[in-house]
């Protein structure tokens, strides 16, 4: 199946099976990775960052308040130390999308948690 998926837009993923600590369940994520790269069906995959509303106030959680805009409901957490790579079947449901000033929030703190 190819999903439609643009970078910035948050989508409920189902996260299970999960492995130790990772996320497990339905949770948000905000798509980072490319849109030539989204558009292009042999590939079935995308890169993700999850959203929680259990983040902290560092330099690699990016607030994100809710709007009409992103889907939220509460304030939540771009953890942007917790990039994945998932397939797009894990996909369930679009809820938003952030703004450009959010993406860019969000790749400054990827530089400073790869050190780019």
């Amino acid at each position: 199946m190819h999903r439609e998926t643009r970078r910035g837009e948050i989508w409920y993923v189902d996260w299970s099976p999960g492995r130790g600590s990772e996320q497990t369940g339905l949770r948000p994520a905000v798509i980072i990775q490319t849109d030539a790269a989204n558009r292009n069906p042999r590939y079935p995959n995308t890169i993700v960052l999850t959203v929680s509303t259990k983040g902290q106030e560092v330099p690699f959680h990016v607030p994100v308040n809710p709007s009409a805009g992103n889907g939220l409901q509460e304030k939540s957490f771009v953890k942007c130390e917790q990039i994945m790579t998932i397939s797009k079947e894990r996909l369930i449901r679009r809820m938003g999308c952030l703004d450009e000033e959010q993406m860019e929030t969000i790749a400054a703190a990827m530089r400073r948690v790869l050190s780019f």
